[in-house]
Order: C-alpha cells, then structure tokens, then sequence
C-alpha cells in the first residue's frame, strides 16, 4: 500500500472495513475485531491513527516490532485459523515521516471464527456486534457450506407430511421409472433423493414434496402485492392476494399467475384479436421468479416480496448474495449454490434453466432490469422499469 492510498482510506474515515487504533488495544479486543472481519467482509487495522479524529500519530519502531509479535499471538490463539499480514506504510506528516502498522485482515472461509473464549462476532458498520442468535451463526457456517439450510431437518416433520402423488411424480420424471422398478421401497426411494432424514423431512423435501409446507415454515410464503402509485409505503392497491402459499413448483405458478394477470398487454404490431404482449419480458420473468424461490436465503425466516408499482416491478428475496458474490459477477453467470438439494429438484420440476444462466437469460431478455445486492438489509432485490404509459 502507498502512502497516498492509505491516506485517502484515513480520509474517508472508520467503516465496517477499516478501523484506526492509536496503540494496540487489549489483546481480547484485537481478537474480537479480527474476528469480526473474518466473519463479514475483512479490512484493514491502521495503528498509529487516533480513532476519534484520524490523526496521524505514528508508531516508534519498538512499537511495531512488540504488536508484530502480539498480533500473531492473537491470531493464532483464534479459531479456526485465520491468517493475517501486515505491512508498515510511512506517511510525510508536516515534514515528519510517521510510521503506521497496517494489519490486513482477510473474509475468511471457514466462518464462523471464534475468539479464544469461543465468541463469534461480526461487523455492523464501523462497529462490532456479538452474535448469541442461532440462525444468525447457522448463516456463517452455511457460508462456508459447512451448513446448508435445505438439507436440515424440520422439527416436527415425518413421513405422513409427504405428498405421495408428488414424489412418485418427481421420482419417474428424473429415473424415467418407478421407485419400485428400482427395488426400492417408498421410504428408501425419499431417503436415497434426501427427502427424509433421521425419520424427519429435509428442508427441501418439504418444500417440494410436503403436503402443507406452511404449516412448518410458515415465513416461507410470497407477498404480493399490486400498488396503485409508485411508493411502497402507498395504503392503496388494485390487487393483494393472501399470501401465496405451497410448494416451491406451486409458489412459482402462483407468482407467475399474479404477474400475468396484473401487468398489461400490449398489442405491439399484433392483430386486433391477439391478446397481445406482456409489457416485459414473461421469460425474464420465469428467470427472476426461479432464481428468487431457488438461490433465497433460507436461514431467513422472512417471505419472498413481488411487488408491482405503476413505474416498476419489484422482486426481493431474502438474503444478500453469498460467499462475496456480487452483481457483476451474477451478471455473466458465476454462480455460487446456497442450496444444492433445492437445485436438484427445480432442474426437474421448473423450467429451471441452469447454474448461472437464469439471470444472464433474463438480462438478455429484458436488458434494463436493474440488481440490488442489499448488504445492511440483507435482501437481494431485482427491479424492472415499466414502460410508460402514453
């Protein structure tokens, strides 16, 4: 790092990747902060940098050479590994060359890291927070895929929640035959496809093949909502459905139903007895409906929100993007699977286009879709502009 690159980061001030310390804080208090990084996004330690004003201090070479020691006794007493480097950077201050200790601190991949004393805790701004809510902490595991939310058994769930019909249905789309041409009994046949497990269902199980998701996940619904005017916080409406409700191939035709019936028709150079063309893309559509019912975060107890404004249309699905995935890169197809088994079962029950290709086949369709990846309100939002109406 340069001196003019670390001096226009001082400029700019804390943030939730960059904190300044005069001297080195008490060693717990290094080993929360280093872990909160690991844990969100990483940043930078700055030493010799007053955290009230930004001012330049400095540190005298004996300093830098006992925090150097210090911080690797830190970091290694941090759980999992986390690796850190650090590199001194001079600063012309007035004359006076200032040293400051740069300490880089990387997104780490083995979340969550704990401090010595087994506490877990992220960055909220500029400031650290201490996790203690389970589904919080079950989200950083399942970051670093050592927990996926769709393989998790639901509580209070067993066999007689399944809806025959639908895997019987499922089972010959994917094999071309029955479970019993395979030798399998019905149970055997949900636990081989990660239906069923420890006799309770898997997340997944549950929202393809239950006979009433809802009434174990009842967070896991669709709002929808088509307003009149522009403004979400508008308390008048042309259509509010109950929530939509039902498996993840029923949500998708529900949302799609609501969609279609609630945009207009143009007659777009058809004839007069056409029904004419949907305002957007109906293919862009599908894309962004699959993506939001199947790439959701569902460590988050909270809805999927379609909402239709005179000007836009609104998607939002729960979850920021995973993994330090970011809107560019979805954008020419690097996906990054939150939920594998929830994967596996859309390719054969949705018009499910394939990893990476669904938001790339949706932009080429309807190139002005706009892509929010909504870090403080974890939510990944999709809005696409309507036509004006003339």
């Amino acid at each position: 790092m340069t001196s003019e690159e670390l001096l226009e980061i001082i400029e700019t001030g804390e943030t939730s990747k960059v904190q300044f310390k005069e001297l080195l804080p008490h060693k717990d208090s290094v080993a929360q902060e280093i872990v909160a990084m690991s844990n969100t996004l990483g940043g930078v330690l700055l030493l010799g940098i007053k955290d009230s004003t930004g001012e330049i201090i400095g540190l005298s070479s004996t300093q830098i050479e006992q925090y150097d020691k210090d911080l690797s006794y830190i970091a290694d007493n941090i759980k999992p590994t986390v690796y850190i480097s650090n590199e001194v950077v001079k600063i012309d201050e007035k004359g006076k060359l200032k040293n400051v200790l740069v300490i880089h601190i990387h997104e780490g991949i083995n979340k969550p890291y704990k401090t010595a004393k087994g506490e877990i805790y992220v960055k909220q701004g500029s400031n650290k927070r201490l996790l203690t809510d389970n589904s919080e902490i079950m989200r950083l595991f399942q970051q670093s895929a050592n927990l996926l939310a769709d393989e998790m058994e639901v509580f209070g769930t067993s066999i007689e929640d399944i809806d025959f019909r639908l895997f019987v249905q499922y089972f010959k789309r994917e094999f071309l035959t029955t479970f019993e041409e395979k030798g399998l009994t019905f149970e055997e046949a949900l636990r081989a496809k990660r239906v069923l497990r420890n006799n309770s269902l898997t997340l997944a199980g549950l929202l393809f093949f239950g006979k009433s998701p809802q009434t174990f996940k009842p967070a896991f619904t669709i709002k929808a909502v088509s307003y009149v005017g522009n403004d979400i916080a508008g308390i008048t409406y042309r259509s509010k459905p109950a929530d939509l409700q039902g498996t993840i191939p029923e949500l998708f035709e529900a949302a799609m139903k609501f969609l279609t019936s609630s945009l207009q028709y143009l007659q777009d150079g058809q004839n007069f007895n056409s029904i004419g063309k949907l305002e957007v893309s109906e293919i862009a559509l599908i894309e962004l409906v699959q993506n939001a019912l199947v790439h959701r975060d569902y460590f988050k107890n909270s809805p999927i929100r379609l909402l239709i404004f005179d000007n836009r249309i609104e998607i939002s699905s729960p979850g920021k993007l995973p993994n330090s995935l970011t809107v560019e890169e979805i954008k020419y197809g690097n996906p990054v699977i939150r939920n594998n088994q929830i994967v596996a079962f859309s390719i054969h029950t949705l018009p499910y286009s394939g990893l990476g290709s669904g938001i790339k086949r949706a932009i080429r369709e309807q190139p002005n879709i706009e892509l929010y990846n909504d870090i403080d309100g974890e939510q990944f939002r999709v809005v696409i502009p309507r036509p004006e109406k003339s």
